[in-house]
């Protein structure tokens, strides 16, 4: 495990990278609408080939993971859903209230289409696991998905979108939360049950 990183570096790297993390996720989404012509197509192709050879002068051996800072606090950057290094991630931003709901706001773009116009369904379920999940989390005992139903109420077209999360019951292991989707008008596109399982400490009997 690495050890914890000064504060003061994980915000330099944070300034860092975040940029670059932004421009790789619009560079993924023009990727897909381009019209452009033969010859900017390869140009383009050969400077992503240069800035890889330059990213790739040092790499670690490991995924991110999860890595601690020295104030206590964690980094994620790697997270499919909400990573900073991580440019297909959405990021998702849950904001979570004092009884313990959850919701994140999100635009959804191209790079996340199934159907012509609309989000892919796995997606959609990759959004509700994350923000029903962290119904389930508190400090110290974080939670992992047991199960999750998904139920797609209708189609979800990309664009602007909200989830929600609430717990329904909990138990000292494990949570059950319900959420869904919204739409920018705010119809409910697809629902969601999922049972968060918290796994028991080494020190539990």
């Amino acid at each position: 495990m690495s050890a914890p990183l000064a504060a003061d570096e994980a915000r330099r790297l944070e300034d860092l990278y975040g940029p670059l993390t932004q421009s790789l996720r619009t560079l993924i989404d023009v990727t897909i609408r381009s019209r452009a012509d033969d010859t900017d197509v390869r140009q383009a192709h050969s400077l992503i080939n240069q800035a890889v050879t330059l990213l790739s002068s040092r790499l670690d051996p490991e995924p991110f993971g999860v890595r601690a800072t020295t104030e206590g606090g964690t980094l994620t950057w790697g997270n499919v859903a909400i990573g900073l290094r991580n440019a297909i991630a959405f990021p998702l931003h849950v904001i979570r209230d004092d009884n313990g709901a959850t919701s994140a706001d999100l635009h959804v773009t191209a790079p996340y289409e199934g159907p012509p116009g609309h989000v892919h369904g796995g997606v959609c379920a990759l959004i509700l696991d994350h923000v029903l999940g962290a119904t389930a989390h508190q400090p110290g005992r974080p939670a992992v998905t047991g199960t999750l139903t998904v139920r797609y109420v209708a189609p979800t077209r990309l664009g602007p979108l909200r989830a929600e999360a609430w717990v329904e019951s909990e138990t000292e292991s494990k949570t059950v939360a319900v959420g869904h989707l919204r739409n920018s008008e705010g119809t409910v596109t697809v629902e969601a049950h999922g049972v968060f399982i918290r796994p028991k400490a080494k020190h539990d009997n």
